[in-house]
Parts: C-alpha cells; sequence; structure tokens
C-alpha cells in the first residue's frame, strides 16, 4: 500500500478536498472569502489592505502593506511550502506588463502557440476574424474526417478571449459547431488564426488614473440564427476607460420582435452589472455613481424606464393573443367532446 501525502489532480474529490484545506488556511489568518466570488479573500485592518486570488495551486496576491503580505507568504510557506515567483508577470498563459501608467494584460505567447500548432505562422494574415453575413449554420460541406483537431483549436481560442474581446463573437460562432464541425467551420478557424497572425501583440489596458464609474454597451441581433431563430446578445463593460467584461451569448428564447430581443439584452447586462458593482464593493472600490447602460433601441429605452408600457409592448400583446387563442381552442374541443 502507498500513503497519498498530495494530490492536486485526478482523484474526484482532490480539488474540492484541496481548496477546502487552504481556505481552512487563509481563513485562520484573518482573510474573509467573497460570497460573490470565492475564488477571493481579502483582508482589511485600517488602512491595510490585501486581496487574495486563488486558482487551484496559482495564488496572486495584492496589498499595499509589505509588511502584511510578506507575513502572509511566511504563513502561506510554513502550511504548504510555497514557490515565490515575485512580481506577477506571467499567470495562467495571461502576460502582465505593470508600468507607472496602468497595467496591461495580453497573451501574445499563448496566440503564437496556437498559430505555431496549426502551422499558420507563415500564412499571409487577414484583416478582420470573420465575414460580416456568414452562412455558417447552413454550411452543407463535407464532414471533417477528424473533428478533435477544430474541436482543440476552438477550445484554445475560447481561452484567448480573456484578453481578446476583438474575437469574442467569432468565437462563439465557431464553437457552436464542435459536435460535427465541417470543412466550412474548419476555414472559418483557419480565417480567425490568420487574423491573430496580424494581432498577436493585442491586449488590453487597465489605467491606473480613471473615474470610477461603469459604462455597458449592450446590443443584440433579432433571429441572427437561421435553425433556431434566437437572437444573439452582446455586451461591453468598461470601468471608466479599461475594459472589464464582455460576453457574446445565444439568447434562451426566441423573440417576435426587435424590441423584444434589445429588452432581453438589457436584462442580461443588468445581471452582469449588479454581479460587477458587488464584487466592487467587497473589493472596496468606491462606486458612487450610477452604472451607465447604454442602447440603441428606442423602442426598449422606452420600455425600460417606465413599467407602464410593459403592457403595451407588442410582444406583450401577442402573447396575450396566443394564451387566448389557446382558451378558445381548448374551450371548443371542449364543447365538442360533450355534445
Amino acid at each position: 500500500m502507498c500513503c497519498l501525502h498530495k494530490s492536486l489532480y485526478g482523484l474526484k474529490q482532490a480539488s474540492r478536498q484541496w481548496f477546502a484545506k487552504f481556505s481552512n488556511a487563509i481563513l485562520q489568518f484573518g482573510f474573509t472569502q467573497l460570497k460573490v466570488d470565492t475564488s477571493f479573500f481579502t483582508h482589511s485592518q485600517g488602512t491595510s489592505f490585501t486581496v487574495l486570488f486563488v486558482y487551484v495551486d496559482d495564488v496572486i496576491i495584492a496589498s499595499n502593506n509589505s509588511a502584511h503580505t510578506k507575513a502572509l507568504k511566511d504563513y502561506l510557506d510554513a502550511w504548504f511550502h510555497i514557490k515565490d515567483l515575485g512580481p506577477l508577470k506571467y499567470f495562467l498563459g495571461l502576460e502582465v506588463a505593470q508600468s507607472p501608467d496602468g497595467i496591461v494584460l495580453s497573451q501574445g505567447k499563448y496566440a503564437l502557440d496556437i498559430l505555431h500548432e496549426a502551422s499558420l505562422l507563415g500564412s499571409k494574415p487577414f484583416t478582420f476574424p470573420m465575414e460580416q453575413n456568414h452562412k455558417l449554420a447552413l454550411d452543407d460541406s463535407a464532414i471533417l474526417d477528424n473533428p478533435g483537431a477544430y474541436r482543440r483549436l476552438v477550445g484554445r481560442l475560447i481561452y484567448l478571449t480573456i484578453t481578446r474581446p476583438n474575437i469574442c463573437y467569432s468565437v462563439h460562432i465557431l464553437s457552436q459547431f464542435m459536435h460535427q464541425p465541417h470543412h466550412g467551420h474548419w476555414a472559418a478557424v483557419i480565417r480567425v488564426l490568420r487574423y491573430l497572425k496580424s494581432t498577436t501583440g493585442q491586449g488590453i489596458f487597465l489605467q491606473l488614473k480613471f473615474d470610477l464609474q461603469l459604462h455597458t454597451y449592450c446590443d443584440s441581433d433579432w433571429a441572427g440564427c437561421p435553425v433556431t431563430r434566437c437572437s444573439l446578445t452582446g455586451y461591453f463593460i468598461t470601468l471608466g476607460c479599461s475594459p472589464i467584461s464582455w460576453k457574446t451569448k445565444k439568447q434562451n428564447t426566441i423573440s417576435r420582435s426587435s424590441v423584444e430581443a434589445e429588452y432581453h439584452s438589457i436584462a442580461t447586462t443588468t445581471c452582469e452589472i449588479i454581479w460587477l458593482r458587488t464584487l466592487l464593493h467587497d473589493l472596496m472600490v468606491p462606486i458612487s455613481s450610477s452604472a451607465q447602460l447604454y442602447c440603441d433601441n428606442h423602442g426598449t429605452i422606452h420600455i425600460a424606464a417606465n413599467p407602464v408600457h410593459h403592457e403595451t409592448h407588442k410582444a406583450y400583446r401577442d402573447r396575450l393573443s396566443l394564451y387566448s387563442g389557446l382558451y378558445q381552442i381548448r374551450v371548443h374541443c371542449y364543447n365538442t367532446h360533450f355534445f
């Protein structure tokens, strides 16, 4: 028999037990675990404030008190025998460059690794990742013989969207064909990779000095998917001039008007705003003013600003007429059955 000292991967309960042990050690040191995101731990005492972020066995510490940071490192080393890598420069594929003006996050090396894996380092770059009026959902080309390569590339591109919001829409479209990719979908992936070749050094810049106000931009297309007729929601959120959150997602329900699709988009974006405000509040970031939400549909803006307009909304009237029609059909069948 062998005695198992430590296992972070492989066993069913390994990750759970590891995080429970780490959390217990951090909480004993005086940290508080955030409810909005359990990967964050904060410690506040007077003017000293420390934030700890953990991902499996990788930890980031941010603090304005160097003495408290050193004491925390010594405490963690006594528990787990840590390896101090110094100032943050590289974390889980993210390259971090700090300057007096702010922080730059990029994944240049990760993007080059993707191009090297696809043998596209010497290919001709494209200026945009995807055609605007594509028909990938209706592609009838031959099925790929090796779908594993397609799934691997798209999976790596999904991780690349952490610092590349400009390919978020393209990757979202390509990830819908994981189960049965065609040659047309493979060509679209190659196009995205050739676009990355000309933009490998791009990333996001987090400014040091900016106004602490959330600016949110959301949009939606109506019945953009030709198969399911579902609309697409997209939003982009900045804290001052620094981008902090973005997403492209297909809506769960089918909208019968562009106003209803835009209203669903606003509702999804509002949930993200509420979560971000709660997270920033727990991280001691003062957000005094209301978040600015921008939408380009006047009907949706009127409905969101005045709840009285909900009953006059076209989708609401259509739903009422549908329910009344179903009721009449049921009554008619009821009478036919008995008479």
